[in-house]
């Protein structure tokens, strides 16, 4: 991979990240509500409105407020939260590290599970293991988050007899037993879609692969089977596979919003819904563009480790 790709590949994320402040600002902007009137509640008297949008920066021209906030923002200055009276990157930052906890466990997770089920179906392709892991991968797919979440608290957290928690979160930090035991069921939730399409994924991949000449000739050369599988078949398989997961990273960010809130989970969802609720200007801004930051560098990521695993792959 050439440094001129590379070079292309952030400056096309910077334009992009560019107009993703555009639209999340303007976005904003028009949201329904007033942010003072929302501070102050609507019994405020027109003074104290006015006093409060001065306050705010709401009463000078949009343009110039734009441009405040994006200074701001790469200085890692997002503002005070209007509700919660603190500064928003302290508030955001503290969200981004439990969801990165539950988003990474998913992943893991995913990437565990996945990768090993597509590879077993191609393997046995058309046999009665192949049969059930596409049974799973179409159940999987056809079942939103809150239905999985919903299923997985009935048979898991049941008041009677809870094998795990039915919400909250404990920080790896201070208690990593207890980090897990409330991380299985939202991760599984998340997970349980990502597991699907990738495994379906890697099946088509892995099945493509065995059938090709350069597998045949692997194995008329006496080359053990699990050497061919490990060293030729799988590594090939993967790169489609990364390219998935990259964009499932969009679907794992807004499925995280539901299931945080469904389990209580204190991320990056659940901060975005109080502060939409309660038109938190700084909070919204602040959170929307982190995820996209998130997602940008998410399909960077994967085109380099497809570069990595795949030699053929060569990028001018």
């Amino acid at each position: 991979m050439s440094l001129a790709y590379l070079l292309r590949r952030l400056g096309g994320i910077l334009i992009v990240l560019a107009i993703v402040t555009l639209a999340v600002f303007a976005v904003t902007m028009v949201l329904p509500g007033n942010a003072a009137l929302m501070i102050l509640g609507e019994y405020a008297t027109p003074e104290s409105l006015a006093a409060m949008e001065r306050q705010l920066g709401l009463d000078r021209p949009v343009p110039l407020q734009y441009l405040d906030w994006v200074s701001g923002a790469l200085h890692g200055d997002f503002g005070m939260s209007l509700r919660l009276s603190l500064p928003v990157s302290q508030v955001v930052g503290e969200a981004f590290w439990n969801s990165a906890a539950l988003a990474g466990t998913a992943l893991a997770g995913v990437i565990i599970v996945a990768i090993p089920l597509g590879a077993v179906a191609a393997l046995r392709r058309g046999t009665l293991w192949d049969l059930l892991i596409g049974l799973f991968s179409y159940i999987g797919t056809a079942m939103p988050e809150f239905v999985t979440a919903t299923l997985l608290l009935i048979v898991f957290a049941a008041p009677s007899a809870p094998v795990f928690p039915a919400g909250g979160f404990v920080s790896p930090v201070e208690d990593i037993g207890g980090f897990l035991s409330h991380v299985v069921l939202p991760a599984t939730t998340l997970g349980l879609i990502l597991v699907a399409h990738i495994s379906r994924q890697v099946r088509s991949e892995m099945s493509e692969v065995l059938s090709s000449d350069y597998i045949r000739a692997a194995r008329l050369k006496g080359l053990r089977p699990g050497r061919v599988i490990r060293r030729h078949a799988l590594p090939n398989s993967l790169a489609p596979a990364i390219a998935v997961i990259s964009l499932d990273v969009g679907y794992l960010l807004g499925g995280i919003i539901v299931v945080e809130e469904i389990f209580a989970w204190p991320g990056l969802g659940r901060l975005l819904i109080y502060a939409l609720q309660n038109r938190d200007l700084p909070v919204i801004q602040a959170v929307t563009l982190l995820m996209a930051v998130v997602y940008a560098l998410s399909n960077l990521v994967a085109d380099l480790v497809i570069a990595a695993l795949d030699p053929r792959v060569r990028y001018a």
